[in-house]
């Protein structure tokens, strides 16, 4: 994918189908590289149309759509080694999908709508994390959705989760409240002591907004808040890890660096991070990358309108846009950090159709873009690259 030249490098396809908005995909294909022709790249979807859909982004096909559901589906997760797709509706129904033919297998109901769903591949067992809007959240298994445990993390607020790179942690936060964030022992999650709450600890900071876990660390932290008197964007490193006491464990949570943002940058609405101490930070249509100490490492500003999704691996970069396109970075591991080299960029559709890309996903052999029509629909663009073997 280091160069993106159209018919030579990849095939783009317009894939249409939902009558509503699309509100989130996810792949549910492994993320393999095949060379015996057998390259299958499959996404799922949700949309305001009230279905669930699968499709084959290589032939630019659906294989799949669910019957029209009761409300609007809003989010989703995907377990792909499971093949299990897992929906939410705006009414807090949760619905298990089998992927393979869109057959549904299980369902719980929250009590209110949901504010954030979290797949955790734990080797103990799947489980689904699922938060709602008056501050709970709720551990339950897959793909049965049978509850484990319910946590009333911040009463009366929405409340989002992130679980840790080594499935151990569950960070729990609601954003600009004076409520502090909160760090789950993910185990008391999954197996609860009756009558004993969950393990946690409130971090010592307040008026979160965003964070994300350093992937190449097990449990490497890093949240953007407030400072004390609330006029500075803050950006502060956490490692985290577990100590037995007695019959239970203890948290301890060690501060590692921390910075204060540039005056002169607006409050990012996307954050990403990247190996050990490299963070993606997007204000407006800029991409600004830092290490985790406070070094300005790289700004861009390819794109004309706001950026509206990132994607982050170990190989590449992605943003979307308002401006209808999608740009693609490589990463360079060369230096002592990773260095981010602007490759090329890949257009959508017509402006007279489209006003603009409003999520983006990648797996090895293919992008995928949802590009917003007037009148209230999206449909799918996908790019899927000729693999060489080599």
């Amino acid at each position: 994918m280091e160069s993106g030249r159209p018919e030579k490098d990849f095939v783009c396809k317009a894939i249409a189908g939902h009558k509503g908005e699309i509100d989130e995909l996810a792949y549910i294909s492994t993320n393999e590289c095949r060379f015996d022709g057998q390259e299958k790249s499959v996404v799922c979807t949700v949309s305001s149309d009230g279905t669930v859909r699968a499709w084959d982004l290589h032939e630019g096909t659906e294989i799949w759509s669910s019957p029209l559901q009761p409300a609007a589906l809003v989010n989703l997760v995907t377990y792909p080694w499971l093949q299990l797709v897992v929906t939410v509706d705006e009414q807090g129904l949760i619905k298990v999908w089998e992927a393979e033919k869109g057959w549904e297998s299980a369902s719980f109901c929250l009590p209110t709508h949901s504010s954030a769903l979290e797949a955790c591949d734990h080797p103990e067992g799947p489980v689904l994390l699922a938060a709602c809007a008056d501050g709970a959240f709720y551990t339950l298994t897959v793909p049965r959705l049978q509850l484990l445990s319910r946590v009333s993390a911040f009463p009366n607020h929405p409340t989002s989760l992130l679980c840790s790179p080594d499935r151990q942690w569950v960070f729990a936060s609601t954003q600009n409240s004076d409520l502090g964030p909160k760090v789950f022992h993910a185990h008391s999650l999954r197996c609860p002591s009756e009558g004993v709450p969950p393990v946690s600890t409130t971090l010592p900071i307040w008026l979160t907004s965003r964070a994300c876990w350093a992937p190449n660390e097990a449990a490497r932290l890093v949240v953007m808040h407030r400072n004390d008197n609330g006029m500075q964007l803050v950006v502060t490193t956490y490692e985290l890890r577990a100590k037995k006491s007695g019959n239970g464990v203890d948290i301890l949570v060690q501060q590692i660096a921390s910075f204060i943002l540039p005056d002169t940058m607006m409050s990012p609405h996307l954050m990403k991070g990247h190996s050990s101490q490299v963070i993606l930070l997007v204000s407006g249509s800029e991409l600004v990358l830092f290490t985790i100490h406070g070094l300005q490492l790289a700004a861009f500003q390819d794109h004309q309108k706001p950026i509206t999704s990132m994607w982050v691996d170990q190989s590449r970069v992605i943003t979307s846009s308002f401006d209808l396109s999608l740009r693609v970075y490589m990463w360079n591991k060369d230096n002592k950090f990773p260095v981010l080299k602007s490759c090329y960029h890949l257009l959508g559709g017509s402006h007279r159709w489209a006003s603009g890309f409003t999520h983006v996903e990648s797996d090895s052999m293919s992008i995928v873009g949802v590009e917003a029509r007037s009148g209230g629909t999206s449909i799918l663009r996908s790019y899927f690259f000729q693999v060489q073997q080599g």
